[in-house]
């Protein structure tokens, strides 16, 4: 399994997609996204830098789990951080057209970690999204979307001092008015995702082919979710 440029690559400089799993019917779409600082104007985003390598290991076990029924995707955005003029829910939104431009009709589940978590949570009401993964999500207060008809998945480190476990917990509360909504707290880990990232891509992956694929869930966290759970520990 190795990840390849998407054979209808961007305009030089917009956003990137890397192939993690091909499929040549998938019954799902997967699109995970990365975070990452702001770095200046317009500073590009490179495959080498840390938060990017972070979603590797997610993006590599969600394929396993999927096997052939999920068709797997890396985004790089077309630049680091977040700012007015081009943020990553317009890359997202991108990435959403060239995968169903080659995909077809097929639902998709948005992974996402800080930045990239917010990006998936702000994006995610797409027609095409059916669910929702943010891994220690950096959200503020004034971030706003319905969500109706998914299924949402918010996995933070208790740790966390980059991206606040408190906001996102107060995201899920927000969001489970209207959208089917779990918050898995991760005891002792920090924003990184590196002393329990094990954790992290195995609840992402479960939850993922849980509601894509309607494979039973293997944790107790997500199985904890999908009973109708909406703050567990894992």
């Amino acid at each position: 399994m190795s990840d390849r440029p998407d054979p209808r690559p961007s305009r030089r400089g917009g956003p990137r997609l890397l192939s993690v799993r091909s499929a040549p019917d998938p019954e799902g779409i997967v699109l995970v996204l990365h975070g990452g600082a702001h770095r200046g104007e317009q500073a590009m985003v490179s495959p080498t830098q840390l938060s990017v390598l972070r979603m590797v290991p997610v993006a590599h076990r969600i394929a396993r789990a999927g096997r052939s029924r999920l068709a797997v995707h890396r985004l790089l955005n077309s630049h680091r951080g977040w700012d007015s003029g081009t943020t990553p829910v317009m890359d997202v939104a991108w990435a959403l057209d060239r995968v169903t431009e080659q995909h077809g009709d097929v639902p998709v589940a948005l992974v996402g970690h800080s930045l990239g978590g917010r990006a998936a949570l702000l994006g995610g009401d797409a027609p095409q999204v059916r669910t929702v993964v943010a891994l220690n999500p950096w959200v503020l207060p004034s971030d706003r979307v319905d969500l109706s008809g998914r299924r949402v998945l918010v996995v933070h480190g208790s740790e966390d001092r980059i991206a606040l476990p408190a906001r996102s917990a107060e995201m899920a509360r927000r969001l489970s008015g209207d959208a089917s909504v779990g918050y898995v707290s991760v005891p002792g880990a920090r924003h990184a995702m590196l002393r329990q990232g094990r954790t992290f891509e195995t609840l992402a992956a479960d939850f993922v082919t849980a509601t894509l694929l309607g494979a039973e869930p293997r944790t107790r966290a997500v199985a904890a979710v999908l009973d109708g759970d909406t703050f567990v520990d894992a």
